[in-house]
């Protein structure tokens, strides 16, 4: 009897040792699969990704779907940056191909406006003179994209007082205001943020300039509010306004409010200011209503 109780016990000891050993040996396999697919989440992070790096005779299914995943990611991240690279060069090279041309054409209007000329050749003068300028600023607007996209374009946001960079918006714009008999005003404090003044006067400026040139009477402010973590600049017009549904749609590249489709202009100014404010870890916010015109916060980052 004794000895049947022996080898019950020596038989449950050996079943308990066996399936620590099974359990252990599977804890460290699914460590090993979890630590792979840890590094392949990490190499395409990084980047580097490529599935020369895994040895799918050791992958569980799991981990093969997640390699393949992984793979078809990077595949398609790398035709956008190949997509990218093309378009940075091609506006580079239009922009190249064009400075010459477009200077000659600016230097020889200029020199047509000393002759005397009828009425109706300096109207169609000015009207040539000005097409060339929208075509200069488009041009550049391009440019300043494609490099802000690609990162070849690095800001540099310190922390530093808005009232400079607010004071730049004042004295650019107010003469434009006062041609269309709008009321401007532009509160300026002594307040600090983290920014990059050139770029973030670009960005604001770009909401101004089209809250100026969508507003045909009444008032444009630039008004500064503070938050716990954030400096907000309000820019409101009296203009006439973007429906809700437009609302996500006017940050986008080319994208255009279909009520302002007639109006000058390409839709690269409000993406250029979203991107800018993005790269210095603020953002933009809108509210309009078609009518009662627009609000657009934007939000610096104070630390």
């Amino acid at each position: 009897m004794a000895g049947t109780w022996q080898t019950v016990a020596v038989t449950a000891i050996a079943v308990a040792l066996i399936a620590i050993i099974v359990a252990v040996y599977e804890h460290i396999k699914v460590r090993k699969i979890l630590n792979r697919i840890d590094a392949m989440i990490t190499n395409a992070i990084d980047g580097n990704f490529t599935y020369s790096t895994i040895d799918e005779s050791l992958l569980s299914e799991i981990e093969f779907k997640m390699s393949k995943y992984l793979g078809n990611s990077e595949h398609a991240a790398s035709n956008v940056r190949e997509e990218k690279r093309t378009l940075t060069e091609l506006i580079s090279d239009i922009s190249h191909q064009t400075k010459t041309p477009l200077a000659n054409i600016k230097l020889y209007a200029e020199i047509l406006r000393e002759k005397d000329l009828s009425e109706e050749d300096k109207d169609n003068l000015e009207r040539l003179y000005s097409q060339t300028e929208k075509l200069d600023f488009l041009i550049r607007s391009l440019i300043k994209m494609s490099r802000l996209e690609t990162g070849i374009l690095k800001l540099n946001p310190t922390r530093h007082s808005v009232e400079g960079m607010l004071c730049k918006i004042r004295d650019q714009y107010i003469a434009i205001t006062r041609e269309k008999n709008l009321e401007f005003n532009v509160d300026i404090v002594d307040e600090y943020a983290v920014f990059d003044e050139k770029w973030t006067v670009e960005a604001v400026g770009n909401i101004v300039d089209n809250a100026i040139k969508y507003t045909d009477n009444g008032v444009v402010s630039v008004t500064v509010d503070c938050y716990e973590m954030f400096l907000c600049i309000k820019v409101a017009d009296s203009g006439s306004g973007i429906s809700e549904e437009e609302h996500g749609k006017v940050f986008q590249r080319f994208e255009r409010s279909a009520s302002h489709a007639d109006s000058d202009g390409v839709g690269i100014g409000l993406y250029l200011a979203r991107e800018i404010l993005r790269q210095e870890n603020g953002y933009i916010k809108l509210h309009s209503e078609v009518g009662k015109g627009s609000v657009f916060y934007v939000y610096l980052p104070f630390a």
